[in-house]
């Protein structure tokens, strides 16, 4: 069961990845394409399977974050939550400017390096 799950939260990851990178071309280019249902709800529905499929694994491999075995993991969940909030100024309609959110956009791919990093090694990056 383990390796199922651990292929749908790596499959789900990489489908936000490239979900999160295409919003934001279309979006920099302002395409109607933004605008289609699917394209509003996809990501979402995608996420939540992410989501979930992390808890169970977290369940699973007993790596629980802010413990001693867990701090890459605690690592991981600072990095996805930083994400999040970058992920929401790049695509959210608030951004003051197209620099803002260009920059945004990169800090939140920065983060997502970060934490593919911890997902691959499972050693802490900082507070090890």
């Amino acid at each position: 069961m383990y390796i199922w799950i651990k292929q749908l939260h790596v499959l789900t990851a990489v489908i936000s990845i490239t979900l999160f990178v295409l919003r934001f071309y279309w979006k920099w280019r302002g395409t109607a394409v933004m605008q289609r249902r699917w394209v509003k709800i996809t990501p979402h529905v995608n996420d939540t399977v992410l989501f979930v499929t992390g808890i169970v694994l977290i369940y699973l491999t007993q790596f629980y974050p802010f413990t001693v075995q867990g701090v890459w993991m605690t690592e991981k969940l600072i990095a996805v939550i930083i994400y999040i909030g970058l992920g929401h100024v790049a695509l959210g309609k608030k951004a003051p400017n197209q620099m803002v959110r260009s920059t945004a956009f990169m800090a939140a791919i920065l983060c997502l390096y970060f934490i593919v990093i911890l997902a691959m090694n499972k050693i802490p990056l900082v507070m090890g």
